[in-house]
């Protein structure tokens, strides 16, 4: 796992400093171009990962949530008056999964 990571590291080191010398061959000119910087709101909504709803979550995940939570007192009574999935994002932030 340590070697595949470490791979990945390599290559995109390798990519990044291929990509630094092809851009200081082109003209200055070209280099103020910022077309590229912005983007489509739907194209970005696409690639941004949306937060998921309570919907979303399995019974065995709203339950190891259930259980993280029942070990604070503060956040087990919240749980029980509005909700483990607001309880444990106030307590613990977001959710993992």
């Amino acid at each position: 796992m340590k070697t595949l990571a470490i791979l990945v590291l390599c290559s995109l080191a390798a990519i990044c400093l291929a990509s630094d010398a092809s851009v200081g061959s082109q003209p200055a000119s070209d280099n103020n171009d910022q077309d590229g910087l912005f983007v489509e709101r739907d194209l970005a909504s696409t690639v941004v990962r949306q937060k998921r709803a309570a919907a979303d979550l399995s019974l065995t995940q709203l339950e190891s949530l259930r259980e993280v939570c029942e070990l604070s007192v503060a956040c087990d009574e919240m749980m029980d008056a509005q909700g483990i999935i607001a309880a444990y994002t106030a307590y613990y932030g977001p959710i993992p999964y």
